[in-house]
Parts: structure tokens; sequence; C-alpha cells
């Protein structure tokens, strides 16, 4: 059967490209159409700053000349590509027919696109972008995605491995209920320590006072997160960016600091899961989709909620701050009228064993597993998955 490339370079091919998973997930219950705008994002250079330093591509793939079966995206970012030990591009928002030659038909458009950029290698399906949004292949755990997480086929796992790519790191997503039941009493015992002393206080955010916030984000993050696998350090404009895009959806009892002497330690920053809303929208943010979007806020439709980011500088961790924010969070849940049910960790790499460890010590359960493959142009160059970043202790 015939296939032809045809690259997205008008807004037909565009609509084309965005519409193709609303057809291919039609009787899938668990998919949830994501917001045309976010996707949008991705690929508008005036709002994605990956175009500063890098370019991106996109094709769909019609069959016989007519129907459209397959799509993808490739780009690369030259910062990006320079952190790797060969330099490596990405490709994604790969959606296709389950037939093996027009996925492969896809997968060599994005290689030899990409060699021609300088490129060694491919990362997908990843984000032309940030890791937090259209990141991995979803391999485990077909439960309806979190908000811009990536939902597949299970056989898109088949299609990526028999074409030659390889598992770089796994992705994975953690549940628990709100409640502090099968918290490990060791954390727990830290955590009352902690709560004990006078010198640890924890609290939520004044959501009157994102500066303040921003500012204790920045500090925390900078010791905590900034060296990590070349994760850099922020400044005051980004973290005030950071929570000022949460500010639509903010509940200001799932952001909490902990605090020594005043001193900001430790943030768990946590939003409602408004995927539960967008499922309702049809993704469209038009007036009619905000109202929507009202309406379902204000009936407290958001029974989850999932964590963003979570740190605690080096010299306390492993000390019970970890366990306090916990603590203190499921104090507030306990009161009458709190909405939120269960809470998930949405994103940890299995390169982390120590954040790993954690969840698993304040009672989380892996519920999805996504996947970031690799794959080398070189053949026969040995294949490394991503550097572990630190052992449990």
């Amino acid at each position: 059967m015939g296939y032809k490339l045809v690259e997205v370079n008008d807004k037909k091919t565009w609509q084309e490209f965005l519409m193709l998973p609303v057809k291919l997930y039609k009787e899938e219950r668990c998919w949830i159409r994501p917001l045309d705008s976010d996707v949008e994002k991705v690929f508008d250079p005036k709002q994605n700053k990956s175009f500063r330093s890098g370019e991106c591509v996109r094709w769909i793939l019609k069959r016989n000349g007519g129907e459209t079966v397959g799509r993808v995206a490739a780009f690369y970012d030259k910062k990006v590509a320079a952190r790797s030990e060969q330099p490596t591009g990405g490709m994604g928002f790969f959606e296709c027919i389950d037939d093996k030659g027009a996925a492969f038909m896809l997968f060599d458009a994005c290689r030899e696109w990409l060699a021609g950029k300088g490129m060694e290698a491919m990362d997908g399906p990843v984000n032309f972008g940030d890791r937090d949004r259209w990141w991995g292949l979803l391999t485990e755990g077909f439960s309806e995605p979190n908000y811009c997480m990536p939902w597949n086929f299970k056989y898109y796992k088949g299609l990526f491995e028999e074409y030659g790519f390889r598992n770089y790191f796994n992705q994975l997503t953690f549940r628990r209920s709100i409640s502090l039941e099968g918290v490990h009493p060791v954390v727990l015992e830290k955590a009352e320590r902690v709560y004990r002393n006078p010198e640890f206080s924890f609290r939520y955010i004044n959501k009157k006072d994102l500066d303040k916030a921003a500012e204790d984000f920045r500090i925390v993050y900078n010791q905590a997160w900034a060296g990590l696998s070349g994760v850099k350090e922020i400044n005051k404009a980004h973290a005030r960016a950071l929570l000022n895009s949460f500010r639509p959806i903010m509940d200001e009892r799932l952001i909490y600091f902990a605090y020594h002497n005043d001193e900001p330690i430790g943030f768990f920053i946590m939003i409602p899961e408004i995927n539960q809303i967008v499922r309702h929208l049809n993704g469209k943010l038009d007036l009619v989709g905000k109202l929507k979007f009202m309406y379902h806020k204000w009936m407290k439709t958001c029974n989850k909620a999932f964590g963003v980011i979570f740190g605690v500088v080096p010299r306390f961790q492993a000390r019970g701050v970890e366990g306090g924010m916990i603590k203190a969070f499921a104090d507030v849940s306990a009161r009458p009228g709190f909405p939120y049910n269960d809470l998930e960790l949405n994103w940890i790499g299995d390169f982390n064993p120590p954040m790993i460890k954690l969840a698993n010590q304040l009672g989380f359960s892996i519920v999805k597993t996504h996947v970031t493959y690799r794959y080398l142009f070189d053949r026969e160059k040995e294949f490394k998955r991503a550097k572990i970043w630190g052992k449990a202790k």
C-alpha cells in the first residue's frame, strides 16, 4: 500500500496534523483530547523558546495520497544537543495506524532530517521543549493521562522497538491516597520529630504574596536541583513566571514550603489534575470552553492532584523535612470540604533512585510507565542508558 509524506506548512496540513489523534482515538475511553492551544504552543516560535537555538519540522503521512494515517515532528536544540555524548535531536507527536511500513516511513523521515542537521542520535517520543510535557511513550498503566502527558496505543511500543529504538530511561508515575496511610513508620517518626522542633515550620503559600513564594522556590531549587545532570539555576523572573503559569488553576492548599528558622529549605508544588476538566472541552479553550472550565472548577470536578516538582536542600535531606511537608498537607486535607482524594507524582525518572526510594517510603505505588527511547544513527556504536543521578541510601 502506498504512502506519501507531506510536510506541514499551511493551515490545511496543520489541521490534519492536529486532528489525526481525534480520529485515531475516537473509540478509546481513556484518551483525553489535549487543548489545541497547548499543542500549538510547541510549534509557535513566538511562544517556544527552543526555536531560539533550534529547528523543527512536521509531517503527515497520507495513504495513496488521500487519507491521513500518520504524523510526526522532528526537532533539535543546539544547546540540548551539546549536552549529550553525541549530538542528539528529538522526534515526537508521533501517531500512526498499526502498520510497520507507515511507522518506519515516519521514523526514517525524522532520522534523515536530523542527520542532515548534524545530529547523531534521536530521542523519542519527546517534546520540543521542557520535559514536563508530551514526553515519553506510555507502555504500562493505560489509565487516563494527566494534563499534557502522552497517551498512546499499546502497539506503538512494538513499532519503536522493532525499528531499533532502545530504552534510554523510564518515567514513572506514582499514586497514593491523600491520607497518611501507608507512609513508612520511619518517615512518620522523623516528620513528628521536626514538627515538634520549633526551629521548623511547614505551611502552604498565600496566593496574594507570590513574590515571596517565588523567591523561596528559587532559593531551594538552586540548591536542590541546579547542577544535577546539567540542570541550570533559575533567576527571580523565571521563578515568578513558573508560579504565575499555575495561577489560573492554583489551589493554595497544594503548594507547601518547609522552613528552618524562617529560611526556606524545601518545597512540594502540586496543582489540580485539570485533565479531569479538559476532557469536557473537546480541545477548545474559546469562550464556550472557558465557561465550561469555570463551571467544572466551581463544581470541583477535579478530585485528584499531581505533584509538579519536589525539592529539599541537601543539608536537610533525609531529616524528616520531606515527611513534614506531606504531614502538613495531610492535616489540611483532612478538613471538611477538601476536594482531592488522590495524589500523583507525575514524572520520576528511573535514573533518580533517591526520589524513587522516597516515593516508596511515602506510600506511593507505580501506576504508569512512560519510556524515553533513543536511536543511535551509527548502529555499531555502543548504546548507553541515562546516567544515574545518585544512589538511594
